[in-house]
């Protein structure tokens, strides 16, 4: 099965689809394409959407800001307890999860561009209330309610462009256009936002460095929104008799008619619950117990998802020639298994001393993270005929990970300790390995789908050519 072409694009040849369509007419003249657009097609980033790539950066910059001490300063600031701060990022992990599956359903009747604008507003609003009414007076329970109504804020932003990018990239560079939203999200969060957090704590504390991440918020949205306003896709994409309910449906009832989605949903869970678990607990063991203190913290931290970013362009590329499936199961899952215990138990060894050993276990995490980039590209292309049902349950993958992972640092950190959680990280990664064979497309088990063509010819028929014939050459 690896290096199999089934799991990845055909051919070049055969991207075209409605969105191509679009995409590629926006970018084509009389006179040609200037030298610009021929590098963003070179390195394959969808050039009619350059903007929203910086304004996702931004975004996620700005929500990546508090994510290497929100924990503790929470625990210190009201919350009392690193476990009770534990519960409230978990909340915060059940709006987001709820956001991210309707970031997808929601895209199709509203338009990924409205969802960003309610994500947007969501963030803005409630991040203001939550810093003024919960942080500000130490309430725990303000604490509760309005971080965990905020966490609706990101999901529906990033997402919803997510779904705007499926719809207008060309089919045989789809994992690049993917991973090159992986690049700007986790270039946000929790990368250049930690590195953000590094450098202003010292000097305006962290209160102050948690309102500053609001301006980057708002210029993120200033440039994705008024930068992109008026690209192919952002508006409706299902047809106009479909509503907003049978469109949350859809996302549901692909769970039985596609029962591999739902495998799928559970792989994106997997993918990055280890990441957001952890920032439960590694923070206050590398930073008090190993020795590191914060300030190191949060460069590793920065270094950890500098070092994934750019494995997400890698990987993307990569998974466009060798196969999505092959790339998530080898480099991703069983990668992962074995970086994120290097991650803890090598640094907790060694101790205080031996910092670029910590470095080194990082970006292994980082780089094996970043594995996992073509399941964007892989679920839609398992129910070609239900796209916007396929993207609303990957997205709830996604958001799930944000509530799985702290959901089991707090129920387990306290009986087996920051040890026997990072074990369990590991065995999921092992499970994700396993469910990911299971990710066959409509070719490879032998079945068509007879809407497919109609209804999403972004999805090409299965080919005998060689993976590498996926790309266009550059």
């Amino acid at each position: 099965m690896a290096g199999n072409a089934a799991d990845s694009p055909a051919r070049a040849g055969e991207e075209q689809g409605p969105g191509q369509g679009r995409e590629r007419s926006a970018g084509s003249g009389a006179g040609g394409q200037g030298a610009g657009s021929r590098l963003l097609d070179r390195i394959g980033l969808p050039k009619t959407l350059l903007l929203g790539y910086i304004g996702v950066l931004l975004f996620m910059i700005g929500d990546g800001v508090e994510s290497g001490f929100i924990a503790p300063y929470m625990a210190d600031h009201g919350a009392g307890t690193d476990v009770r701060a534990g519960y409230v990022i978990t909340v915060y992990g059940i709006a987001v999860m709820l956001a991210s599956w309707f970031s997808g359903a929601l895209s199709q009747v509203w338009g990924p561009r409205r969802v960003m604008w309610v994500g947007l507003v969501i963030w803005a609003v409630f991040d203001v209330l939550y810093l003024v009414f919960a942080l500000g007076t130490e309430n725990y329970p303000m604490m509760l309610v309005l971080y965990g109504i905020r966490g609706f804020g990101y999901p529906l932003f990033a997402f919803g462009f997510l779904v705007w990018i499926t719809d207008t990239a060309p089919t045989a560079r789809m994992g690049t256009a993917v991973g090159w939203f992986y690049f700007a999200f986790t270039g946000g969060l929790p990368t250049l936002g930690s590195l953000w957090s590094s450098l202003t704590i010292p000097a305006i504390g962290e209160l102050g460095t948690l309102w500053s991440a609001l301006l980057l918020i708002l210029a993120g949205g200033a440039f994705a929104l008024l930068g992109a306003r008026k690209r192919a896709g952002g508006d409706r994409l299902a047809p106009p008799e479909v509503t907003t309910g049978q469109s949350l449906l859809n996302s549901v009832s692909i769970i039985k008619t596609h029962p591999r989605v739902l495998v799928g949903c559970l792989v994106r869970i997997i993918n990055t619950a280890p990441q957001f678990g952890m920032l439960v607990y590694l923070p206050r063991i590398f930073s008090d117990d190993v020795g590191f203190g914060t300030d190191k913290w949060l460069q590793l931290l920065a270094i950890i998802y500098g070092t994934n970013i750019f494995f997400n362009l890698i990987f993307g590329a990569l998974s466009d020639k060798i196969g999505w499936r092959t790339t998530i199961a080898t480099f991703g899952a069983l990668g992962c298994a074995i970086s994120v215990s290097v991650l803890y138990f090598v640094p907790t060894w060694l101790g205080p001393d031996y910092y670029w050993v910590a470095v080194i276990a990082g970006m292994l995490y980082g780089a094996t993270l970043a594995g996992f980039v073509p399941i964007s590209a892989l679920i839609p292309s398992l129910a070609p005929e239900n796209k916007g049902g396929s993207m609303a349950l990957l997205n709830l993958g996604a958001g799930g990970a944000t509530f799985v992972g702290p959901a089991v640092a707090s129920l387990f950190f306290p009986l087996v300790g920051a040890a026997g959680v990072t074990l369990i990280f590991m065995a999921l990664y092992l499970l994700a390995l396993v469910l990911t064979l299971f990710l066959k497309r409509p070719e490879e088990q032998g079945t068509s789908t007879p809407d497919a063509s109609s209804t999403d010819s972004a999805t090409p028929p299965a080919s005998t050519e060689p993976a590498s014939a996926a790309a266009p050459a550059p």
